[in-house]
């Protein structure tokens, strides 16, 4: 018996961007993934593994160079702008600045409403939905009149998802979402995007370098390596009995609060480094 249709399926995606001099790079190599509705697909690399172009290539700020993107049985590769415009109800972004993806100028009601409003929506309709957007990411109902500047790191970014799921979306890129907040509050927003997903179905492709958040968040994980897939399933399997090398030191990098299991883990680190020299 098959499974559901996925809601994105990436098929054999390259991206190759051209530099200076007719120089190129090529950032993917073939890739291939799907996620589900209702999923969070972790998407985990080293920077300059390809893992944003992925996402960008999603959004259309990258162009493929070959392969195919489909969303919910639509290709998307090539959209023009009209039409990519008009997905941004179904797919939206939760980038990893909070402070640079939001307006300065702008207040919390603005920002909330703006996407409301681009789409046809009533000035009385996307204001009255600010008030629910609040609610829904726990800030506090004046937090509407204030401006990005006035808010924590965590608070901004409770500001951009709740930006991101105006629309009600069916699938958000979270690129990074987390990576420049402290442990504590990383924990408390991937706990949240958790509520949002079980309570609205949206499924998540979260990018990320650490492969300790995207267990905690993902439910199934693709590692990139150099714009190549080199590992993909389960997340119990890939996060605790990595079989690639390179996922493996992934791993042993995540931080662990406790000394003696980090002091492990940089033994295991160089045990791994000196295997793969002894195998060139």
């Amino acid at each position: 018996m098959t499974g559901p249709q996925p809601l994105l399926s990436v098929d054999e995606l390259e991206v190759v961007y051209k530099g200076r001099g007719g120089k190129s790079f090529q950032a993917l190599k073939g890739v291939s993934l799907d996620i589900r509705a209702g999923e969070t697909v972790g998407l985990v690399g080293e920077s300059g593994s390809g893992k944003t172009t992925i996402g960008r290539a999603i959004l259309g700020l990258a162009k493929a160079s070959s392969g195919r993107i489909t969303f919910d049985g639509r290709d998307i590769t090539h959209l023009p702008h009209r039409e990519r415009r008009d997905l941004a109800k179904d797919i939206q972004v939760v980038f990893q600045d909070p402070y640079t993806s939001l307006n300065p100028s702008m207040t919390v009601a603005d920002i909330l409403a703006e996407p409301l409003l681009i789409q046809g929506r009533t000035k009385r309709d996307a204001y009255g939905r600010v008030r629910e957007l609040l609610d829904r990411v726990q800030l506090p109902s004046d937090a509407s009149e204030r401006l990005p500047r006035e808010f924590s790191g965590g608070q901004r970014q409770r500001v951009a998802i709740a930006r991101a799921i105006a629309l009600e979306p069916r699938l958000i890129i979270c690129d990074e979402p987390v990576s420049a907040l402290d442990l504590t509050t990383q924990a408390r927003v991937l706990d949240q995007l958790i509520e949002i997903q079980e309570d609205s179905g949206v499924a998540y492709l979260f990018v990320s370098h650490d492969l300790g958040v995207v267990r905690h968040i993902s439910h199934r994980v693709t590692v990139l390596y150099r714009g190549e897939i080199v590992e993909q399933g389960e997340v119990d399997q890939v996060t605790a009995r990595p079989e690639h090398p390179y996922t493996q030191r992934l791993f042993m990098s995540a931080p662990v609060a406790d000394v003696t299991q980090q002091r492990i883990r940089r033994e295991q680190r160089r045990q791994l480094a000196t295997e793969g020299k002894n195998t060139r």
